[in-house]
């Protein structure tokens, strides 16, 4: 090939023919190359994460923290020494740049990673996201995404029917995220209860919405998106366990009528953010029907414990709902983002957020199924999303889903029975805990610091010292200061738990000498 038809080293499809497959193969088994150590990095990390330091060399010298190199913002962006030059660098460039990316993000597939309510994907994710970047198709119309567009709606109304919405059109749509799903059946509580919002806007309704104390603040950012605005939304108190008081939640709506309010939605919550708990869903649903008010779901981080024998009793009642939320790129390990909005029936979805758009839905009055997925949601450019699901789920089958669900569940109640147990620390959480995450205090001899201030203090610098022995977790503020919540998931070994544990303590005892 002449150099005048190659551009850094691959065809110029203006003088010669296309050799994109050639050119793909060769990229992808290069950054294969490079990814794979990545991951193999974290599996052989495995026994120092057991240990709960991150061990030395031959030399004597710390070794390599494989779950991160931890640098401040302004000294990553000279680490990084990124930009965008004004010639192409080819392939070596490339290579060079995703080396970087590599060397300086946070290894989710290191068992350390117990920060966030996700972790690595699993090892189907990997192949499911380089088919959906592969295909790069857009699931809006049934007509570019045959497919796609069919395990989609297979894959909802099985996981509808998993929460039991069985009618004839259960199932749902996959949406940007759980924030993005949880904004979605807001519009669409408005549109069905109020269908005049959809030409009108709110017009004259002061709407009132309704989310437990410890919901997720998606809930408000809707609000103020939709124009409704997040001073509509009443947080409702909870009990002792984090959930949500269906006798709250009827005085607040309550007051909102008296004050000349519209009460229009009710959030409740599988899995709070930080405590990890389960609203009451029948009670709160008998509320809901009461007053005619459209009742959600945020099932974002909790909801698949439905997959769980053992755990799906906590979602007693969620097929009273007229929404759910559930994320499985969070408890199931899916690639992200992968966040499923699912209903009894998929034609309220489709009435709500419908509009003519005869450029591209050109037969929207054929009834009975709905193939043209954009018409369902909120989208027009949409992703195949629920194959990263879908594919897991046909590899790993419902009992393996159980299995992983259930170890889990395990190791949080393992890491809170460690921490009942410590003359160390204070359990905050139930043993077991509710979902996945395990909150408490340290408090050398089980007496915590008078002062918030100082529990807070303990907590962020403990934090910040365990990243140096290889673990990563995270705080939240709390009453009497900021609280431990680590979460763990469906990976995460036993042994790291211990390792966990061992790491605090002898944090701990940095922090606060003996």
């Amino acid at each position: 090939m002449s150099s005048d038809a190659t551009i850094n080293g691959y065809s110029n499809p203006e003088k010669s023919q296309l050799h994109r497959a050639d050119e793909v193969e060769d990229l992808v088994d290069a950054v294969k190359s490079l990814i794979i150590p990545f991951i193999r990095d974290a599996d052989n990390a495995v026994s120092t994460r057991a240990s709960g330091s991150i061990g030395v060399d031959a030399q004597g010298a710390p070794g390599r923290n494989v779950l991160v190199d931890s640098h401040k913002p302004e000294e990553l962006v000279k680490k990084l020494e990124f930009s965008i030059p004004d010639n192409g660098t080819g392939k070596e460039g490339l290579l060079d740049v995703i080396q970087t990316i590599l060397r300086y993000s946070v290894n989710t597939w290191d068992q350390g990673f117990m920060d966030k309510l996700y972790s690595a994907i699993n090892p189907v994710g990997v192949a499911s996201d380089l088919l959906l970047t592969a295909l790069n198709t857009n699931v809006h119309i049934f007509k570019t995404s045959p497919a796609l567009t069919i395990i989609e709606k297979t894959t909802s109304r099985k996981l509808a029917n998993l929460f039991g919405f069985t009618g004839p059109r259960a199932g749902g749509i996959t949406c940007p995220g759980g924030s993005a799903s949880n904004m979605t059946s807001l519009v669409i509580a408005r549109a069905t209860l109020f269908p005049d919002t959809k030409d009108s806007g709110n017009a004259n309704h002061a709407f009132a919405l309704f989310t437990s104390a410890h919901g997720h603040y998606s809930v408000s950012k809707a609000a103020m998106t939709c124009g409704i605005g997040s001073d509509a939304v009443t947080a409702v108190a909870v009990d002792a366990n984090g959930c949500m008081l269906p006798s709250a939640l009827r005085a607040a709506i309550l007051e909102a009528k008296e004050a000349g309010k519209t009460p229009l939605y009710i959030n409740a919550t599988a899995g709070t953010t930080v405590w990890g708990s389960y609203d009451p869903f029948t009670d709160i649903a008998a509320v809901a029907r009461e007053f005619g008010i459209w009742l959600h779901i945020d099932g974002s981080w909790g909801g698949p414990a439905v997959f769980s024998s053992t755990q799906r009793h906590k979602l007693a009642g969620s097929e009273l709902a007229d929404s759910i939320t559930v994320n499985p790129h969070k408890m199931l390990n899916v690639p992200i983002p992968c966040s499923f909005l699912i209903t009894n029936d998929v034609a309220v979805f489709q009435r709500a957020n419908a509009l003519r758009a005869g450029y591209l839905f050109h037969d929207p009055d054929a009834g009975g199924e709905v193939w043209d997925l954009a018409d369902l949601g909120l989208q027009c450019g949409r992703r195949g999303d629920a194959l990263n699901l879908a594919l897991a789920w046909v590899f790993y089958g419902d009992k393996e889903f159980e299995r992983k669900v259930d170890g889990a569940f395990s190791a949080a109640a393992y890491l809170a029975t460690l921490v009942q147990e410590s003359d160390d620390f204070v359990l905050l959480s139930s043993n077991p805990p509710p979902c996945l995450q395990v909150c408490f205090y340290y408090a050398p001899g089980g007496v915590l610091a008078g002062d918030a201030e100082e529990n807070t203090r303990r907590t962020r610098e403990i934090v910040e010292r365990l990243v140096p022995r290889g673990f990563m977790v995270d705080y939240a503020p709390g009453e009497r200061g900021s609280l431990f919540r680590v979460v763990v998931n469906c990976s995460t070994l036993r042994s790291t738990v211990e390792g966990l544990f061992r790491a605090l303590r002898e944090a701990g005892r940095e922090v606060v000498p003996e």
